[in-house]
């Protein structure tokens, strides 16, 4: 498995240089972040960032992510445009050696949470989804105010986008997924790049507003749209199991090969489908990162991990979930998870 840690750009509190001295790290997991959504990415700036990346004495390992135009989740006119451009920039990521890209086809919003700095007995701080909170919120009433994704909308166009996915079925914003991914996967085959969807976080609807990347039932019929090794998964964790219904462990065994892109985190269930981001260790949480981490060994599986999102420890302020301490301690943890159950397997 090869350990990979997110990096925001130049604008990050967290730096080239504190990442390149977690022990293990060897790859950034980042993106162009001044490029539009839907235009083209320029070649002399994705080399620009790979060496930047390079000169930190570090990969660049995977683009997280190329975001998907609202217009082609919504399957507008334009879309057909803004397709064209993402397999540009699919090519022009393959002309700079980059092998991996992660993407989500959620609409409006990427992750949601009702609390940024939700405070633990520990004195730490959690990303947090208190489902009291999201439904004591009115959207028609304009009081939407979730931290993380309602800030990307002026108010008139969340309303808009809003009423439209109201409106809009899981089968039909599946057409629009499978017309979206065909050619891009197309380009991805022919640049060399695995595409690696991101599940929906959480994994059910929000504000009536469909999601279908949420179950292995879904990701079963994903993978089936397109049976290229190029059309494959980011397999999350902490997003995929909110949902006391999905079975990572399980997941991990049965999409092997098409699973490009690990994140590993763990979260600590609440009440019927709440849960508290927690410390990466199994006995911190709800989920059990010992057995997940052991299927992917146990798989043979050598694919891009990073630890997902970390607490604020320590008195660390920063961007909430990307703060360096509790991710590079999760980044130890998995790997020295990785080493001990791959060496027992050798009886090393």
């Amino acid at each position: 498995m090869k350990m990979t840690f997110r990096w925001y750009g130049e604008s990050d509190p967290v730096t080239l240089s504190h990442i390149r001295q977690i022990p293990g790290v060897t790859g950034i997991v980042t993106a162009l972040y001044d490029v539009p959504v839907g235009e083209v990415w320029p070649l002399d700036k994705i080399l620009a960032l790979k060496k930047t990346v390079e000169d930190a004495g570090l990969k660049l390992s995977v683009i997280e992510s190329v975001p998907v135009h609202e217009d082609i989740k919504m399957g507008l006119p334009s879309r057909d445009r803004l397709i064209s451009n993402y397999c540009e920039t699919i090519k022009n990521l393959g002309k700079a050696g980059i092998d991996c890209v992660c993407y989500n086809f959620m609409p409006v919003f990427d992750w949601t949470r009702s609390d940024l700095n939700y405070p633990n007995e520990d004195g730490s701080n959690s990303l947090a989804y208190i489902t009291e909170s999201i439904r004591a919120i009115d959207p028609e009433k304009g009081t939407l105010s979730l931290p993380g994704w309602d800030s990307s909308y002026k108010k008139d166009e969340l309303k808009r986008l809003l009423e439209f996915y109201r409106h809009m079925t899981e089968e039909e914003l599946w057409e629009n997924l499978t017309y979206f991914l065909k050619p891009v996967i197309d380009a991805a085959e022919a640049a060399k790049v695995k595409m690696a969807i991101h599940p929906d976080d959480p994994p059910w609807s929000i504000f009536s507003i469909p999601r279908i990347i949420t179950s292995k039932k879904n990701l079963d019929r994903f993978l089936s749209i397109c049976p290229s090794v190029y059309n494959g998964l980011t397999l999350c964790s902490g997003s995929l199991g909110a949902s006391r219904e999905n079975d990572i462990v399980d997941m991990v065994h049965s999409f092997v090969g098409r699973i490009h892109f690990a994140h590993i985190r763990n979260i600590r269930w609440q009440g019927e489908d709440g849960f508290i981001e927690t410390a990466h260790r199994t006995d911190a949480g709800s989920l059990d990162i010992y057995g997940i981490a052991k299927a992917y060994i146990d798989e043979g599986a050598d694919i891009y991990v990073r630890p997902d999102h970390g607490r604020m420890i320590w008195g660390e302020e920063g961007r909430p979930g990307y703060g360096l301490y509790d991710r590079a301690l999760g980044a130890v943890y998995l790997n020295g998870l990785f080493e001990a159950i791959e060496k027992g397997k050798n009886n090393v």
